[in-house]
């Protein structure tokens, strides 16, 4: 194994479609190509739309379009855990750097986007533009020993370019302020946001390299400027092109039909699955 890391992080809250096993499968393919190690990490932070039977059923499905791991719940590893249910500490410790650094404050004027704070902010639900409202308590983070109860942002460098090269798409540029605003690491009731989970356990567990979905490349700015208040240095990142259905909008877990658990039930050829989506992928894998 040489340094590259790559990883799997499916959310179990539905069944997996096309669009998942595309994005898996390519992040397999350059992880392969690399000579390194694949991670699986069971993003299973929303307690109340996680079930058991999607958890089985990523795995099954996962192995049965041909993918394989390196480390991950089902298989150990030297950066457990692999779920991230089991991972509140290192979150919590972040959370305290932010809030020791100045990077955060609490928040207590909207309820609007908690729900979807668990949930990677893909293109048609991106987080709701904050107008700053509780800005002026920045200051009092500190008095905070625990983020319970309220709500937590970061505060954005508003006007700075957040710049980065994606080894898919480009260089690609976002202005904080403009094109995303103050957005949340924690939520009032005691549970990381997406942003800040997923830049944990990419850190910890010393992923190189991010492959998933352009719908997510604004995340990555949002996610580089919390690296960068936490001392980490980003990984790379690899966003790639997505399934789209009839109406020009992406897969998403409500289309049953296309779940790969349908799929397997129509006897489709996995083998098949992969070589189309060779044929599919427009950018170098």
């Amino acid at each position: 194994m040489n340094d590259y890391r790559g990883r799997l992080a499916p959310s179990p809250t539905g069944f997996l479609h096309l669009g998942h096993a595309r994005t898996f499968w390519i992040a397999h393919q350059r992880t392969r190509a690399a000579g390194g190690a694949l991670v699986f990490r069971n993003e299973d932070l929303d307690g109340q739309r996680c079930r058991p039977e999607f958890v089985r059923a990523m795995l099954d499905d996962l192995r049965w379009l041909g993918l394989t791991w390196d480390e991950g719940p089902d298989v150990g590893g030297p950066y457990g855990p692999y779920l991230q249910s089991e991972r509140h500490s290192f979150y919590l410790d972040a959370w305290q750097r932010l809030r020791d650094g100045g990077f955060i404050y609490p928040c207590t004027c909207s309820r609007n986007d908690l729900e979807r704070a668990l949930e990677a902010p893909h293109e048609e639900d991106d987080e709701l533009r904050y107008p700053g409202s509780c800005r002026n308590k920045i200051g009092e983070s500190k008095d905070w020993s625990a983020p319970a109860g309220v709500s937590w942002r970061f505060q954005v460098p508003d006007g700075e370019t957040i710049a980065f090269d994606d080894r898919c798409c480009g260089t690609q540029q976002f202005t904080a302020g403009h094109d995303f605003s103050d957005f949340l690491v924690w939520r009032r009731d005691d549970i990381p946001a997406y942003q800040l989970a997923v830049i944990v356990d990419d850190a910890a567990m010393r992923i190189s390299e991010v492959v998933r979905g352009t719908d997510l490349l604004k995340s990555a700015a949002r996610q580089i400027l919390l690296l960068r208040a936490l001392g980490y240095r980003p990984p790379g990142y690899f966003h790639c092109p997505l399934l789209r259905d009839e109406h020009n909008m992406r897969l998403a877990k409500r289309h049953d039909s296309l779940s790969l658990r349908a799929l397997r039930a129509q006897g489709i050829n996995p083998a098949e699955l992969c070589t189309k989506f060779a044929q599919e992928v427009d950018c170098r894998i």
